[in-house]
């Protein structure tokens, strides 16, 4: 176990981020068992870390820092560093990247009925079923989807400036004092752009990377070793879907022809929907559907987004288009908390309540002429005019 406590102490002493997470103070930190899933690289470990040394301090007494592919865990199992742990008076357990671990889920329900005082909180990929796993942990653990950076943590993040995240409806019925106490305290455009490009992984905190070049070693890291692992991808077919992807990048909003996709990829009908399912899961691509309600197991989706704009321009094989920028941006904040489905008019449909129209400045409204409820997400606005909300506004939901 001290080659582990080493480890904890190397990655406490180096941690260097005063600024946490939203989700940070929506996580239940008394609950017995805690679970955070996220897509690689949005920032798991360091929120991890960041509750450690707030918490328990630097020395791995209390609470224990171990990512699970650590080599000793080639000779050790989980039970085993528990039992060791526990009888040295440790209090709480944090375990990083837990599907790199063969049974993880077991083990952890292992520790938890038997060791009843210990705490275990740990992290794993979008891709990790809680539910549907060896062990179902579903009744004990308590879990968090964690999202890359909103616009608004990107602010803080990047330039220190600090400002609350705005529920949606605030900045559905409200969107003029929204805007306006945004405004008041920094120019948004200025930003919004260098966030939809480079923002979205807090990665970019990093000296001397090249950001969009680190975005596309994670997609590939997701190809390559998390999906053929947790959910079963054939690695030969690994190059048809970095080919999918990039179908997808240079055309989203991509209007789906699922029979064009299964002949440009050389994959039948239903490992096309499969494989777009998995995508969706690790957070690569984002599936809209008109009705999110009744999706059939093999059901086609109605648009295809990259899950973020990074995505789209790290991938894209050519030029971004601004409409695409903006209507990825705009489902990717919206579909973290709330419901979103492909509208009949207008571009989104919102929890069932509101549609969205998402353009640039002179967008008119045609699209959406009668709809109640509806709004137009506006690009390259400052203030809000009517039902013309601006764009970067809904980057302050968390």
């Amino acid at each position: 176990m001290e080659q582990l406590q080493a480890q904890h102490l190397r990655m406490l002493s180096r941690l260097d981020m005063p600024n946490q997470r939203s989700l940070m103070s929506k996580i239940n930190w008394d609950s017995r068992l805690i679970a955070i899933r996220g897509a690689r690289g949005v920032g798991k470990t360091t929120l991890l870390l960041q509750h450690i040394k707030s918490e328990y301090g630097i020395a791995p007494d209390a609470c224990l820092y171990a990512s699970l592919d650590h080599i000793y865990f080639a000779r050790h199992t989980l039970l085993d560093l528990a039992d060791e742990f526990y009888k040295r008076g440790g209090k709480c357990l944090c375990l990083d990247e837990v599907h790199k671990y063969d049974g993880w889920s077991r083990e952890i329900k292992n520790i938890y009925d038997g060791f009843p005082d210990l705490k275990v909180v740990f992290t794993g990929s979008s891709l990790l079923n809680i539910l549907n796993a060896e062990a179902d942990l579903s009744r004990r653990c308590v879990s968090y989807d964690m999202q890359g950076l909103s616009f608004r943590e990107y602010l803080l993040f990047k330039e220190g400036i600090s400002l609350p995240a705005i529920p949606l409806e605030d900045i559905l019925q409200h969107p003029l004092d929204a805007s306006t106490a945004v405004v008041s305290a920094c120019k948004p455009l200025k930003y919004f752009k260098p966030y939809l490009r480079e923002g979205y992984y807090p990665f970019f905190l990093e000296k001397n990377i090249d950001y969009l070049t680190q975005v596309q070693k994670v997609v590939n890291l997701i190809l390559e070793i998390e999906l053929p692992q947790l959910s079963g991808v054939d690695i030969a077919n690994v190059r048809k879907l970095r080919s999918l992807l990039a179908v997808v990048s240079s055309g989203a909003p991509f209007v789906v022809d699922i029979s064009k996709m299964a002949q440009t990829a050389e994959l039948n009908r239903n490992t096309i929907v499969n494989y777009l399912s998995h995508l969706g899961r690790a957070k690569l691509i984002n599936l809209l559907y008109s009705d999110t309600q009744n999706i059939k197991r093999m059901q086609k989706p109605d648009k295809i987004y990259m899950e973020n704009c990074n995505l789209l321009h790290a991938l894209s094989l050519m030029q971004v288009e601004v409409g695409t920028e903006r209507e990825t941006f705009f489902a990717n904040q919206l579909s973290y908390q709330h419901t979103l489905e492909y509208a009949n008019r207008g571009d989104f449909c919102i929890d069932r309540k509101w549609t969205v129209e998402v353009g640039g400045q002179s967008k008119d409204g045609k699209q959406i002429a009668g709809v109640t409820n509806a709004f137009i997400a506006s690009d390259d606005i400052e203030y809000a005019l009517g039902n013309k909300i601006p764009l970067w506004l809904f980057g302050f939901l968390y």
